[in-house]
Formats: structure tokens, sequence, C-alpha cells
């Protein structure tokens, strides 16, 4: 259940876009960011040598993926050193552990475990781990303390920009959804805090007009290329949810068309999104 939450964020450095601390002050867990420039400086800080869990950030070759490392380490520092000489993709960085450095190594590995195929469930980042994480043997009772933990952790890392645990669709109820109709396409989604949502299973037209733009006919021949697009019975069918920035690209997408989002999604009464969400 959603409720309310209040998070402290210490900057050691006094920049926001350098070190920080991220803590629900009545909880254990803590996450500290930092930039890779910032490496020895962080060094200095007495919990990214304690034992947890760390995530890797950065970008695809291309710039148009996030990709995430997730690792485990009982002196996490240590082994994003090693990173640090061995990975080029990543950017910043976040540790995951406990404000008094409660975690076993056998936690940090679970944490692992979990984090990891959740990261791959949701989809919203590309996984540079080459192989999987074996879960370990662990309590029933620690078991559900750590997933209590993981909770803290999913808050606190979307709280610092990195949103990996967040399911993509919120809606919660029909009178949420949009539908979008063209000739052959026709596509449900959501309006979120990420963009528009379009639902796996959507159909989009194969055939693009002329007045489609060239960023909208870029966008779907990547969709087509990372396989999230596929051809099915005369139609592109969406393989995965996908998230637009807006709902006029998502509307182009699927439509393959130059399209005014708010108009061309409706709700189930044929309202558009413009009537129920900007009048």
């Amino acid at each position: 259940m959603i409720k309310p939450q209040t998070i402290q964020i210490f900057l050691p450095d006094g920049s926001p876009t350098s070190i920080r601390e991220a803590e629900l002050t009545n909880r254990l867990v803590k996450a500290i960011l930092f930039p890779r420039n910032k490496l020895q400086e962080v060094a200095k800080r007495e919990m990214v040598h304690f034992t947890g869990v760390y995530f890797l950030f950065g970008s695809t070759e291309d710039g148009a993926k996030p990709i995430v490392y997730i690792g485990e380490g009982e002196d996490c520092f240590t082994r994003i050193q090693s990173h640090n000489r061995k990975k080029d993709f990543w950017t910043h960085c976040v540790i995951i552990t406990t404000k008094t450095d409660e975690y076993t190594k056998t936690d940090g590995k679970y944490l692992e475990h979990y984090c990891l195929a959740k990261a791959k469930e949701i989809g919203r980042y590309v996984t540079d781990n080459d192989t999987g994480s074996k879960k370990p043997s662990i309590s029933e009772s620690r078991e559900y303390d750590l997933l209590d933990n993981f909770d803290t952790a999913k808050i606190l890392l979307a709280t610092l920009g990195y949103p990996i645990f967040e399911e993509k669709r919120k809606a919660k109820s029909p009178k949420e959804l949009f539908y979008c109709q063209g000739k052959e396409a026709s596509a449900v989604g959501e309006l979120t805090d990420d963009g528009f949502l379009i639902y796996k299973g959507g159909k989009s037209n194969i055939k693009e007009t002329k007045s489609i733009g060239s960023w909208v006919s870029r966008i779907r021949k990547q969709l087509i290329e990372d396989a999230i697009l596929k051809m099915e019975h005369g139609v592109y069918v969406f393989q995965q949810d996908y998230v637009c920035n807006s709902p006029s690209g998502a509307a182009a997408v699927v439509l393959a068309r130059a399209a005014n989002g708010w108009i061309e999604w409706k709700d189930k009464d044929g309202k558009t999104l413009d009537e129920l969400k900007r009048k």
C-alpha cells in the first residue's frame, strides 16, 4: 500500500549533484549515491565500506537505454574499485546498506539475487550482469526481513533518480485506461509519471504515412530492432509495455503517422485525454 514517506537527504560536500546520502529516518536501510568522478572523495565515507548491495548506473553505447550492473560485497567500495578499472559504461553508483553495518555476506547475496531478478522482471533498465545470481540458503524469517529492506531500498533508489524497481503500470481501475484506434491499430495505455505507457499486446500500423516525421520513424525502427514491436498477422504487436515521453509520441508510434495524442487517446466513454486531464 502506498503511503506518505519522509526521506532525509544529506549532502556531505554541499552539492546536490555530488555525493548524496538518503534514508527514511525510522528505517534501518540507508543509501549513498555518488558520481564516478567522486570515487576518491566517497572512500572517506564509512558506509561505503559496509556489507551491502550496489548498483552501477549508465547507458548503452548509443545512449538509447539506461543500463545497470547489480553486485554485492562485504566491503562494497573494494568491489566498486574493481569495476572502476574494468567497466566503462557507468557514471553513477548507489550503495544500499544498513546504518550500523548489520548485513552479513549471505544477506548481501540474497539482496543481489532478488534485486537482479526484479530488475529483469520490470525491465526499465538493461542489466549488465553476464550471469544470474544464485539464491543463497537463508531462513524464512530472515528472507522476510530482507524483503522489507528491499521495499525501503526501492523507495530510496527512486528518490535518488533511479526508479529501477518501480512498476510501469499504475492504473488502479478501467476508468484510468485510454484507447487509441486506427486503420489496423488498436492499443491500450495510461498516463504515468514517466510519460504515456502503451500496454503489451497493443497493435500498431505497419505502413507509415509521409507525415509521420523522422523522429517517430526512428523510434519505430528501434522498437523493431529491439523486438519490442514484432509483426503478427499483418500488424506490429507490442511484446512488452513501452513508455513514450508524451501522449502524442505514443499515438504516433501506434498509428504510424503524425498524431495529437491528447485527442487520439480516449477513455471507454469516448472522452479524450485532453478533456479529462487538461480542461
